[in-house]
């Protein structure tokens, strides 16, 4: 059997307010990589294999031709997080709404996974799920 590389996944995103995107997600309880961090840009860490680069939009057009994306009224993408139990994405949800986020769609509980999703400040849909581990287990 073949062996997957491990790799880190960088996901880059415009924002309009770098500070103000730093304090929204400050409050979900992520935290930043000084060394990556300026004026222009900064490294949001998810764990330690993955990070999510907040750029501000006039320097994120420096690294594409195309137009940005915008969320008002277009998806970009869907960034899914896990969350380590239900209690656990409900909470993020909610801290994500206090912040200022927007909810994206209702709950979703499908018995073995349950899901919420909000949209951040700059309209970035994010997924928070959590999978029943023994489910897990049994496949």
């Amino acid at each position: 059997m073949a062996t997957t590389p491990s790799r880190m996944i960088f996901v880059n995103l415009p924002v309009r307010d770098l500070k103000r995107s730093v304090e929204f997600f400050t409050k979900l309880g992520f935290t930043f990589n000084p060394q990556f961090t300026d004026e222009k840009a900064t490294c949001m860490i998810i764990n330690e294999q993955a990070f999510v680069m907040l750029l501000v939009e006039e320097f994120f057009k420096g690294f594409t031709q195309n137009q940005i994306c915008d969320t008002r009224t277009h998806t970009e993408g869907l960034f899914a997080l896990s969350a380590g139990s239900r209690a656990e994405v409900d909470d993020l949800v909610n801290r994500a709404i206090a912040a200022g986020g927007k909810h994206a769609a209702k709950p979703q509980d499908h018995g073995f996974m349950y899901g919420w999703s909000f949209y951040d400040l700059d309209g970035h849909h994010w997924e928070v799920s959590w999978m029943d581990p023994a489910t897990i287990a049994k496949q």
